[in-house]
C-alpha cells in the first residue's frame, strides 16, 4: 500500500534532516582550533516479510528468493573524525598543538564529569590573573597539571616531551610537566561545548602519559592544531543530502497522489 511508502520516506526525511544537522555544525566549526568533525551513521529500519526465502514452492522446489519490503532507515549514531587537523603557526608561547595521539587534560568545575577532568584537542591556552595555564575560551578552565608561570616570566619553553620552563631573572625554572591523557575508543568521548569533551562508557578510562613517549604524541609549542573539517568534502555531503531530501519529498508526493486515485476510485 502506498500509506508504507508514506511511511519510509518519511523516516528518510527525518534521518536526512539529522545529516544536515550534523554537517551544518561541520561548515560552522570550519575555524574552530581543535575541532573534530563528525559523520552521520545510518541504518535501514524493520522489514516486511511477505514470501520466506527458502520455502518450498508448489512445485517442490525451495524458493530462492523472497518478497521482504523494507520501512525505512534511521540515524543510528554520529562518528567523530579524529585524523590530525593542520598546523597554524602563531608563535605565542602559550600555544600548544598535539602531534599525534592524545589530549590536553583540563580541570573541570564538580558534576560536569565523572573524574572532574575534560579532554581537548584546542591549545589556544593564555594565563589567568594568578599566572596559572588556562584555556583562551569563555570556560578559562585550568591546564592539568596546573601550570602558574610568574608575571615576570620570560623565555617561556616548552618541549616535545612536555617539560616548562622559563627564566626569572636569568635564571631558569621549571613549570613542570604537561602529561597527555589518550582512550581505547576516543571516539566514544561526549563534546559538551567550549572545544572539550568529557569520558563515557563507551570511550573507556583515559590512559595518562608523558608527550613524545609510549605512542603519545609530542607537543608543538607556538602552534595550534586547526579544525579538521574540510569545506569542500562538507559542501559535497550538503549536496548529496539534500538530492535524496528531495527525492524522498517526491516520494511522498508519488504516494499521496497514489492514494488520491484509489479514493477516487472508491466513490464510482
Amino acid at each position: 500500500m502506498s500509506t508504507i511508502a508514506l511511511n519510509t520516506a518519511s523516516t528518510g526525511l527525518n534521518a536526512l534532516s539529522t545529516s544536515l544537522d550534523v554537517t551544518a555544525n561541520n561548515l560552522a566549526n570550519v575555524n574552530t582550533t581543535g575541532f573534530k568533525s563528525s559523520r552521520t551513521n545510518f541504518e535501514d529500519l524493520f522489514y516486511l516479510t511477505r514470501a520466506q526465502p527458502g520455502i518450498e514452492n508448489e512445485f517442490g522446489n525451495a524458493q530462492p528468493n523472497g518478497l521482504q519490503v523494507g520501512l525505512g532507515v534511521k540515524a543510528s549514531g554520529t562518528s567523530l573524525n579524529l585524523t590530525q587537523g593542520s598546523f597554524e603557526t602563531t608563535g605565542d608561547a602559550f600555544d600548544l598543538a598535539i602531534q599525534g595521539d592524545g589530549w590536553f587534560q583540563i580541570e573541570l568545575p564538580d558534576g560536569i564529569s565523572s573524574d572532574d577532568h575534560g579532554y581537548t584537542r584546542a591549545g589556544d591556552f593564555t594565563r589567568n590573573q594568578s599566572g596559572e595555564w588556562v584555556m583562551a575560551n569563555s570556560g578559562g578552565y585550568r591546564l592539568e597539571p596546573n601550570l602558574q608561570i610568574p608575571q615576570d616570566a620570560t623565555q617561556v619553553t616548552v618541549s616535545e616531551q612536555g617539560v616548562v620552563n622559563y627564566v626569572v631573572d636569568g635564571q631558569t625554572e621549571e613549570a613542570g610537566q604537561i602529561t597527555l591523557a589518550r582512550f581505547i575508543n576516543p571516539a566514544g568521548l561526549k563534546a559538551i561545548g567550549g572545544n572539550i569533551y568529557v569520558p563515557t562508557e563507551g570511550s573507556g578510562e583515559p590512559e595518562i602519559g608523558e608527550p613524545n613517549e609510549n605512542g603519545f604524541g609530542s607537543i608543538l609549542q607556538g602552534n595550534l592544531e586547526m579544525s579538521n573539517a574540510q569545506p569542500v568534502t562538507e559542501l559535497v555531503t550538503l549536496i548529496k543530502t539534500q538530492r535524496a531530501f528531495e527525492m524522498n519529498s517526491q516520494v511522498i508526493q508519488a504516494a499521496n497522489e497514489t492514494l488520491q486515485e484509489v479514493v477516487n476510485l472508491r466513490r464510482f
